[in-house]
């Protein structure tokens, strides 16, 4: 039976432990260097694109072989979460993209790009299910939300910083250095693995092996709301790496061409101060689900960012179309921080990496073609009308939440199922 408990509206933050503090720090700034490592190639497409005579429609491949890589290592670092250990799954995901990213430096043709990007996609993939399983299991459920929201908020730093990295190497050192810097997370894992420990539901939960982790998902009362999960999820992500995939190769097209013109100091600036409002996203998302529930607030992000599309695409006043792309940015991405207390709410410990991180990187897999239709679609109608495809994706996300996704709010963490259907409506 499903236990709950009262939200308290004290500061989350208020009489914590040193350990939850660590696991905290270690999710956010995994998860900052993990988006990080994984947008510096959206800022660079420009560059590569010139330097291997390629194309937008082959660009757009390349991002799209990191998104679908990550559903791999999210399965297979989801598996060994639950097998060996969220901490020790965490530190081996984060070596795998710190690697892959070097060697995308390192790289002397597209193809040769599209490879390391698969390296860097399996270790992205596996980081955010082990971090997410970590941080659920160690902060109470009274402020999961919030708590998941402030970790999730670190997707906004790090591709701040990845504008940031190639704004100061990629014009003076070129471009694979704004790759080569992408080692940096390597040297997390240090940390990480010195004042990180294990929680303590992983270590009382069953340990299961592969195929008894499918069966316990697939063959149990699971199925209904992993595929639930799977497809909104799935909707929203085509709707993020459409739109955020191409915003930096859009700001600096030119006019004539569907963009805004901008040269790469004012794109980079644009690309910071959207992700100011990504931030804000991130964190009010975690308050109003803690407040009103996972369903409305899901519903109400997706809608508003379907409308912020055109309105941004279209708008011309610049003090207009930088009020819209804050406006777009905090909808359009803030949305996230809900995904990892929805997720742990729904599945038991001994199977919920796995479940969070096939979900997510499944979704974000079958999203990877997101960023190759909008490029693709550009050559037809410029770069700024193949994006509002996108805002088609976030009313599909909507749909799917207001008549499937059950409500989970201030539901405890459990080690049996419970009936997905039973708080529908709270």
């Amino acid at each position: 039976m499903t236990r709950t408990v009262d939200t308290d509206r004290e500061p989350w933050w208020r009489g914590r432990t040193r350990q939850q503090w660590n696991v905290f720090a270690a999710a956010f700034l995994g998860w900052a260097l993990d988006v990080m490592d994984l947008i510096i190639f959206s800022m660079v497409i420009g560059y590569v694109i010139k330097e291997f005579n390629s194309d937008r429609g082959m660009a757009g491949l390349a991002a799209s072989f990191a998104l679908v890589a990550s559903a791999a290592g999210g399965l297979l670092f989801g598996l060994l979460a639950d097998r060996i250990g969220r901490k020790k799954s965490m530190v081996l995901s984060i070596l795998t993209y710190s690697i892959g990213t070097v060697l995308c430096g390192l790289s002397t043709s597209m193809g040769m790009l599209m490879a390391f990007r698969i390296v860097v996609g399996i270790g992205v993939g596996g980081e955010w299910g082990a971090g997410a399983a970590l941080v659920t299991e160690t902060w109470p459920a009274k402020v999961r939300g919030r708590v998941m929201a402030w970790v999730q908020s670190a997707f906004a730093v790090g591709y701040a910083l990845a504008a940031i990295v190639v704004a100061i190497f990629a014009p003076t050192l070129g471009w694979r250095w704004a790759f080569f810097f992408g080692v940096l997370p390597a040297l997390l894992t240090l940390w990480v693995r010195r004042h990180t420990d294990e929680s303590e539901a992983w270590e009382k939960a069953e340990k299961l092996t592969v195929r008894q982790a499918f069966a316990k998902l697939f063959a149990t009362g699971y199925a209904k709301p992993f595929f639930i999960c799977l497809a909104f999820t799935t909707a929203a992500m085509l709707g993020y790496w459409g739109l955020f995939t191409w915003i930096p190769n859009y700001l600096g097209t030119p006019v004539a061409e569907g963009g805004r013109g901008m040269d790469l100091i004012g794109s980079t600036l644009w690309i910071v101060i959207m992700q100011v409002g990504a931030w804000f996203g991130f964190i009010s998302f975690g308050y109003v689900a803690d407040r009103i529930g996972r369903r409305k607030t899901f519903i109400a992000y997706f809608v508003i960012a379907a409308v912020c599309v055109p309105i941004f695409i279209n708008l011309q006043n610049p003090v207009l179309v930088m009020i819209f792309a804050v406006i777009m940015a905090l909808f359009g991405t803030g949305f996230y921080s809900g995904f990892g207390p929805t997720f742990a709410e729904l599945f038991p410990t001994e199977v919920r990496a796995f479940a969070q991180g096939f979900i997510y990187n499944g979704a974000r897999a079958i999203s990877a073609t997101a960023p190759a239709i909008v490029g693709f679609a550009s050559a037809r109608f410029g770069v700024g009308g193949a994006l509002t495809i996108t805002a088609a994706f976030y009313l599909l996300a909507a749909i799917i939440v207001f008549f499937w996704l059950p409500e989970t709010k201030d539901r405890e963490l459990t080690e049996v199922g419970h009936d997905p259907a039973e708080s529908r409506q709270g």
